[in-house]
């Protein structure tokens, strides 16, 4: 049976994420990726940023299986095999495999997917490991201003809150608040297809 996953909405995303990546990435390092589902980003990012090396990661064993798949038929010598990581856990940074030095961590369509803590996980584990002025991208819908951009945000808003309360689309502010503590800066946001925002994070000079 076909181990590959496929997600329509990574069809039509990845290239606008793409162009964003390829402006604000370094041209070498290793990246990390969190959340990384089907693979499919992965798998594409890698191809196109053949400088850096991509570590994929996801706590569900079947989607690494997905992302193993995509893996073994991209065949490209930087991307390496998914790790098992979840950003609720303590100290997940320092899990085995995770490149010693990271020039970034991306991490696309997760905080809306997966309650509160896990943005905080994320935050506070990408400012452990990421060093002064490394990237922590973020990709997804966001309410602004206490509000969402548009009519197709509010309904997605109510069927992720439906599935579980803990689940929606988050406030942009609260997550650079958040971030803020974290030790990031807000650097950039795009305004993405669909009514997504990339959302970029630049690791602060440590103090103290």
């Amino acid at each position: 049976m076909e181990a590959r996953r496929y997600a329509p909405a990574t069809q039509r995303n990845r290239g606008p994420i793409l162009d964003v990546l390829q402006r604000v990435l370094p041209a070498s390092g290793a990246v990390l990726e969190i959340a990384s589902g089907t693979g499919e980003h992965a798998a594409c990012f890698a191809a196109q940023l053949p400088g850096l090396v991509f570590q994929p990661s996801d706590p569900s064993p079947a989607h690494r299986a997905s992302i193993t798949a995509w893996i073994a038929s991209a065949g490209l010598a930087n991307l390496r095999a998914p790790l098992a990581l979840d950003v609720t856990a303590a100290d997940w940074e320092t899990s085995a495999g995770i490149p010693r030095v990271l020039a970034a961590i991306l991490c696309i369509n997760l905080i809306h997917i997966a309650p509160w803590a896990a943005a905080l996980g994320l935050l506070r584990g990408a400012g452990a490991s990421l060093g002064a002025g490394r990237l922590l991208y973020l990709y997804g819908p966001y309410r602004r201003g206490g509000g969402h951009t548009a009519a197709s945000n509010a309904a997605f808003d109510r069927s992720l809150r439906a599935q579980d309360p803990a689940w929606g689309v988050r406030d942009l502010e609260a997550v650079a608040a958040a971030a803020d503590t974290a030790g990031f800066a807000l650097d950039e946001v795009v305004e993405m297809p669909a009514n997504n925002l990339s959302v970029i994070l630049r690791r602060r000079v440590p103090t103290g």
